[in-house]
């Protein structure tokens, strides 16, 4: 499940995953997607000007990804069906997070794993610890191809195309500092603790600007619109000045 936590302008939201490897809580679905929108909806009504969302994990997992690998496999049309509802769940939470009126950080203090690395890349900035955790995009090898959403935030994120195709073709595991040379990561941490504090210090230096997070919101969506057409989140003009 998950957590949401209020200072001042910063809204915290903790996945409360564990260490438990046959625990449930280190897949997005079924339980986290939902328990993770309430969260951003929470923060979306609450926010004022000069809010930001910081996204943390509990546990070795910052998320293993989006459907357990024994779901994937499943041959039934039940395990068909909850597949196909589980990928329309998580567009809805990635049109939550490109939509949200607020700076966005993902403080990656684990794995990050096929939609669990989704999920970090729909934020503003990432962050990441040096000592433990990979990016992984495992679909090419537990044989589950990408929405297209999905692709379209590895478009938006991993510019250069031949790390987009070790990213998705070669289902390469990146560490910490190969993350920041592909430009997925924006700064790299060499502890838990470090990579907590940075992620918090980076919250309160963007608060203090105090932007106006519908705009902010609008500016975001119109650097992916390829995205945005996908996920069919819509844009307008907003004006208003600061005085």
């Amino acid at each position: 499940m998950s957590t949401l936590e209020k200072r001042d302008n910063l809204f915290i939201l903790t996945l409360t995953n564990d260490n438990n490897v046959d625990n449930e809580r280190r897949y997005l679905y079924p339980k986290l997607i939902p328990s993770i929108r309430s969260a951003l909806a929470t923060a979306k009504t609450q926010s004022t000007r000069g809010s930001v969302l910081i996204t943390i994990a509990q546990g070795k997992f910052y998320s293993n990804g989006l459907l357990n690998p024994s779901l994937i496999a499943s041959s039934s049309k039940d395990g068909h069906d909850r597949v196909l509802h589980g990928l329309a769940m998580f567009k809805a939470l990635v049109a939550d997070l490109i939509s949200l009126p607020m700076p966005t950080i993902a403080v990656v203090t684990g794995h990050a794993a096929g939609g669990g690395l989704v999920l970090a890349l729909c934020h503003d900035y990432v962050l990441m610890r040096r000592d433990r955790g990979v990016l992984y995009m495992s679909e090419v090898d537990v044989g589950m191809s990408m929405p297209r959403y999905g692709i379209e935030v590895i478009k938006t994120k991993a510019g250069d195309p031949n790390y987009r195709r070790d990213i998705l073709l070669r289902g390469v595991k990146v560490k910490a500092d190969e993350g920041v040379k592909m430009r997925l990561i924006d700064k790299v941490y060499d502890s838990l603790e470090s990579v907590v504090e940075g992620g918090m210090r980076m919250g309160e230096e963007l608060a203090k600007r105090k932007w106006d997070g519908e705009v902010y919101a609008e500016i975001r969506k119109s650097l992916y619109p390829e995205l945005c057409t996908t996920l069919g989140l819509g844009f307008k003009v907003v004006v208003k000045p600061r005085l």
